[in-house]
């Protein structure tokens, strides 16, 4: 935007090399989920990059809940007044929801809404991504190779905000095979276009059923082809898997349960887990070219 002396020069992310947004024009999608399980396949990859995750959603932040950090102490401050993320499997992470009120471990009726207007969700959203240090504990460790943002839902403020302020090296937009999905992702897929966000990829999320008995693959929510309209690159196609869910309400993502984990679920499960680790090192061949 415009402004006195100037457009707004975009920043890169203090100690983090990579940016790498998840997003999609529609919620419900499971981009949360993806969001940190990809974190995690790129974390694993041979050559073990450092790797945090950063939740965008300030209304609905889903991070704390996906890493079983939702009863965590709230974030320290370094000397310089800058947010320390929270970690646990040994990836760091920030979010809205370390910073508000949180549940009570045995709550069933907490009601921690935040009702806020377009400038404190700017100005929350600044905070986020410039007042957190990625380096390690001690605050002298070399950052991270890779972040992971979690967006929320729709082109509202928050994704403004990240396109005008920050430089961005790639955008992996998440979808369900239907069309009601696809239709509200094209819209998301035309802003970041327009605020000049690469595209890396889709990954497209429920794409099947994989009957456990024969094997045989249902598309319960539409044909593949349909997501093929979108032209962008197809990174992942991942069938619909009971423990994905689970692990997420768990805290536990679905990658580092390896073999033990997708057994319980069949082939499908094995199928989900090799379909993540793909476009995860696809993902770092196409930011990394």
């Amino acid at each position: 935007m415009p402004r006195r002396g100037g457009l707004i020069q975009k920043r890169h992310i203090e100690h983090a090399k990579k940016v790498i947004v998840v997003a999609s024009g529609k919620g419900g999608v499971g981009k949360s989920t993806i969001a940190v399980n990809l974190a995690f396949s790129l974390a694993m990859l041979p050559h073990r990059p450092r790797v945090g995750i950063l939740d965008l959603d300030i209304f609905g932040p889903s991070i704390p809940t996906l890493m079983g950090l939702q009863h965590s102490d709230d974030p320290r401050l370094t000397s310089a007044g800058a947010l320390v993320p929270i970690i646990n499997h040994g990836i760091p992470t920030m979010s809205m929801g370390y910073l508000v009120p949180r549940p009570p471990p045995d709550s069933t009726e907490f009601e921690g809404a935040i009702v806020w207007r377009g400038l404190m969700v700017q100005k929350a959203v600044q905070q986020l991504l410039f007042d957190v240090d990625w380096r390690d504990a001690c605050g002298s460790g070399p950052g991270l190779d890779v972040l992971i943002i979690d967006m929320p839902p729709g082109t509202g403020d928050v994704p403004l905000t990240l396109g005008q302020l920050v430089v961005v090296d790639g955008a992996v937009i998440v979808s369900t095979p239907q069309d009601v999905a696809l239709t509200d992702v094209r819209r998301g897929i035309s802003m970041f276009k327009k605020i000049s966000v690469p595209i890396t990829g889709l990954i497209l999320n429920q794409a099947s059923f994989l009957c456990p008995s024969c094997n045989t693959a249902h598309e319960l929510f539409g044909t593949s082809t349909n997501a093929s309209r979108l032209g962008i690159p197809l990174l992942a196609q991942l069938p619909l898997v009971g423990g994905v869910s689970r692990g997420g309400d768990r805290g536990i993502p679905y990658v580092l349960e390896g073999k033990n984990g997708s057994d319980k679920d069949g082939k499908a499960g094995e199928i989900w887990r090799d379909a993540m680790n793909e476009a995860a090192s696809k993902m770092w061949g196409l930011v990394h070219s």
